[in-house]
């Protein structure tokens, strides 16, 4: 049996008097990780110490950790890239679609997985259809039932996240990868608000591509990102041409020797200077520790950390998704009648809560730093915000 994973909050720079219910905005970088990129830094006071070109292939250190992570065999179809929306462009681009099929989504998913998907449909004449839950109780099994409903025949893409973002709605996104098999389409999925936190296994979802941010659950940098694509993309067209993803690209002093042929795998959609000597050491540092602490352990301490908290604020008349449905890292808090926002995010920010107000709901994203003491503030104002 796996021993159970115990508070990280000395690992985290967090002052105690700091309650950080947030992490679904911005994950804190943990000490060793704000030394890796201070060292990083350090670094390009002599350039001669980020020697060509081993330096320059630093990042596929970066590969070989994220594939670990979602188990992924060959580390090699992951790219590095700046962001959630490069990826999905770059699954857009390399996509077919007509006007006789359509593009799935589900409502109010976040923007980075919904604009190339809306352009892709307005120049092909495509279906995007978006997936509403329904309301009232048993929303999150509704939600997958309809997501499951509204995949046909003439589905081309299905682009939706494994948890979302607003309220930690839980998709089954292994019946919705065997689904997407049974009639052709492609899956696409943006699983930054689960990966780090929530176990993720490529080989049992097999999406077509997997996309994941490194500034939240992968305590990682801003504009850094890893993208599997699957076989589906093996001769893709990118969206820019890098000259270090072509072959013989190690050979610095060939480079004007220009290649068509590309690197093989997925290292054709890496974005440009993505060797990025101050970004890689952090988010390198930070995978090393959710690799030690094992995301199926991270999802077990939130379980345990909120289990009495959110069983005391519903007998408060607070309401929350059915467990089956929902991450224990990432969930909203539905409000009583009588609680007003503005006075709840108020109390919030005079006690050093942080968390976000998501139209009527509080997301609340606990992580391996948050401890009882976070939990019973929480509490106290909750309890103080019901009338």
């Amino acid at each position: 049996m796996t021993e159970a994973l115990r508070c990280q909050r000395d690992q985290f720079q967090l002052p105690r008097d700091y309650h950080y219910f947030n992490c679904a905005y911005m994950g804190p970088l943990p000490r060793i990780s704000e030394e890796a990129g201070f060292e990083a830094i350090r670094q390009k006071r002599t350039p001669t110490s980020i020697a060509a070109p081993d330096a320059f292939w630093g990042t596929d250190g970066l590969r070989d950790r994220f594939a670990r992570l979602v188990n992924v065999r060959d580390s090699g179809r992951i790219a590095i890239q700046p962001g959630v929306s490069y990826g999905v462009a770059t699954a857009a681009r390399n996509l077919p679609v007509d006007s006789s099929q359509n593009i799935v989504i589900t409502h109010e998913q976040f923007p980075g997985n919904v604009y190339s998907w809306r352009r892709l449909a307005a120049e092909s004449g495509a279906e995007l259809r978006t997936v509403v839950p329904p309301e009232g109780a048993n929303r999150g099994q509704g939600w997958n039932e309809r997501l499951l409903e509204s995949i046909d025949m003439h589905t081309a893409i299905v682009a939706v996240p494994n948890i979302h973002w607003t309220d930690g709605t839980y998709f089954d996104l292994i019946a919705v990868g065997r689904r997407c098999r049974e009639v052709g389409a492609a899956l696409v999925v943006d699983a930054t608000q689960s990966v780090g936190a929530l176990p993720f296994d490529v080989e049992q979802v097999q999406p077509d591509v997997l996309i994941c941010a490194t500034y939240k659950w992968l305590l990682g940098p801003y504009a850094l990102s890893f993208a599997y694509f699957g076989p589906r993309f093996d001769d893709g067209v990118p969206l820019e041409e890098t000259w270090i993803a072509r072959d013989g690209s190690r050979d610095f002093q060939r480079l004007v020797d220009y290649q068509d042929q590309y690197l093989p795998g997925a290292v054709r959609y890496d974005v440009s200077e993505r060797s990025s000597f101050f970004l890689a050491p952090i988010a390198a540092a930070s995978l090393d520790l959710l690799l030690d602490w094992q995301p199926s352990r991270i999802q077990e301490y939130c379980h345990v950390l909120t289990r009495g908290f959110l069983s005391q604020v519903g007998e408060l008349g607070y309401s929350v998704e059915v467990e089956e449905w929902r991450s224990s890292h990432l969930f909203g808090l539905r409000m009583p009648p009588s609680v007003d926002l503005e006075v709840l995010k108020d109390s919030l920010a005079q006690r050093n809560v942080s968390a976000s107000l998501r139209g009527t709901a509080l997301r609340l994203s606990a992580n391996v730093y948050n401890d009882q003491v976070d939990v019973a503030v929480l509490l106290e104002v909750l309890q103080g915000a019901v009338k």
